[in-house]
């Protein structure tokens, strides 16, 4: 049995999230599909993190196991011809130590959100950015931002279907600067709880707004209160960016292998 891990894009707008759903597609459900015709084996595939419906990722890092003998560059070929024409591609694969876990071993996750702030409606970018009419002052939500940084209780940010144990995280990333065509909002932290960059993101769209003051998301924070929450985002920007690990190499850079020669 060989242990792969994979780095996976994907457009998240076809798809319940990433967890297998009854109810609808998944990306995983996806992958463990594609898996299981490359190989004729059942596959169980876990990944860094889980991702909402309409949310996307640029380098999602997943593993899986497989008893067939099979090089990581000719798995991945094989799973993205497999997956076409969903949106998921593997970008990279590489084998691992069993002991190795793409959720258990990870560091940290980072997520980047889109705001495109114009009038004009979205066309090329609808579905995969979060339109807000009035320009938003991309200083103030910055500075706004800070005040989130460090260990907080988040209940305000956190879904009522949260099923983290506890409320309080570390966030050791909260970046917003203005980019060509928008904004971005950064955050890197060990982990997030449920709807908690975009409950986080939608109340920094406030600040940049003018509707609220850096006050009233210190005051939003401490409620340690859901009903104290200003707006939650919606998943159209959201990209899961980054899984990190203790290897030196950021995930996904140089991890597969490349075709024979000739």
């Amino acid at each position: 049995m060989t242990r792969f891990r994979l780095t996976v894009e994907f457009d998240g707008r076809p798809f319940m999230g990433w967890q297998r759903q009854a109810h609808g597609p998944s990306v995983q459900q996806a992958i463990e599909t594609a898996v299981t015709a490359v190989t004729g084996e059942a596959a169980v595939v876990h990944a860094a993190g889980r991702t909402d419906a309409g949310v996307h990722a640029t380098a999602m890092v997943a593993h899986v196991d497989v008893a067939r003998p099979i090089t990581p560059f000719r798995l991945m070929e094989a799973l993205n011809a497999r997956l076409r024409p969903a949106p998921v591609a593997i970008l990279a694969c590489a084998e691992v130590a069993d002991d190795w876990h793409a959720r258990f071993s990870c560091l940290g996750r980072r997520y980047v959100y889109r705001i495109v702030d114009r009038r004009a409606p979205l066309t090329l970018e609808r579905g995969r950015a979060w339109r807000v009419p009035p320009p938003l002052d991309a200083e103030a939500m910055h500075a706004a931002a800070q005040r989130l940084v460090g260990q907080h209780d988040f209940t305000t940010f956190r879904s009522a279907h949260c099923q983290a144990e506890s409320p309080v995280k570390t966030l050791d990333r909260l970046a917003v600067r203005r980019v060509e065509g928008g904004i971005a909002v950064e955050a890197a932290a060990r982990s997030f709880l449920h709807h908690q960059v975009r409950s986080m993101v939608g109340c920094l769209a406030l600040v940049g707004r003018g509707q609220w003051r850096e006050a009233d998301l210190v005051a939003a924070l401490a409620a340690a209160d859901r009903a104290a929450l200003g707006l939650n985002a919606p998943p159209d920007g959201l990209y899961f960016v980054e899984a990190r690990y203790p290897e030196a190499a950021p995930s996904g850079a140089g991890a597969e292998d490349r075709p024979p020669a000739g």
